[in-house]
């Protein structure tokens, strides 16, 4: 009988299964083009069709981009999951858990505005359209508890917190200025905030 003693691999020995689309030296790769996508393609039809979309095939465009960009959102989150941006204790986990399921139901709201069932007639459709605007101040308060733990280095720290101010930038733009105004704001915001955002998401490292 022969025994043989091999060494333990070391780390750049064992190779790392990256998620389909990615590489290992970008892991977040498809998550960020995600996000960049869908923020491009809602900024693209709000120009086009503004803030509150009229007719049902604007409605129809308008659900179908921001749908997108909520899935975007999903992706982010799991980027944030992954490398723990908030930090590492319970509190953190739950706070993303929460955020995930606002999106989700947001999600719900914009399909159905799609599908053409919305109601406000009905409570159930209120309570639902209202996680739309919930899910964006808890993106905002997330993008500030990012820059406060400081796991995420460099531009990549901040840059979630000017991405995610989209609603509290946008909706006192409107008050303020107007609507033209604020449709400007909107869609510039989104390019600049969450599709740049985007773009740093697809080139983190860990």
């Amino acid at each position: 009988m022969t025994i043989q003693h091999s060494p333990a691999p070391a780390r750049s020995d064992v190779t790392t299964t990256a998620p389909e689309g990615s590489t290992p030296d970008r892991p977040f790769l498809v998550h960020g083009r995600v996000l960049t996508a869908g923020a491009l393609a809602w900024a693209a039809t709000m120009a086009v069709v503004g803030i509150d979309p009229q007719g049902h095939g604007e409605e129809v465009a308008f659900s179908l981009s921001s749908g997108l960009f909520q899935v975007g959102l999903l992706f982010l989150l799991r980027t944030l999951w992954r490398t723990q941006a908030l930090g590492e204790g319970r509190l953190a986990r739950a706070v993303l858990r929460m955020e995930a399921v606002a999106v989700g139901l947001a999600i719900c709201s914009t399909a159905s505005d799609g599908l053409g069932l919305t109601d406000f007639d009905k409570v159930a459709f209120i309570v639902l359209d209202a996680f739309w605007p919930l899910s964006m101040l808890g993106m905002f308060l997330i993008g500030i508890r990012i820059a406060i733990a400081g796991r995420w280095k460099g531009v990549t720290r901040f840059w979630p917190m000017v991405a995610e101010s989209w609603a509290v930038v946008t909706i006192p733009s409107m008050v303020v200025f107007g609507d033209t105004v604020g449709h400007v704001v909107a869609c510039a915001h989104l390019v600049v905030g969450y599709a740049v955002l985007g773009v740093l998401v697809s080139r983190k490292r860990d």
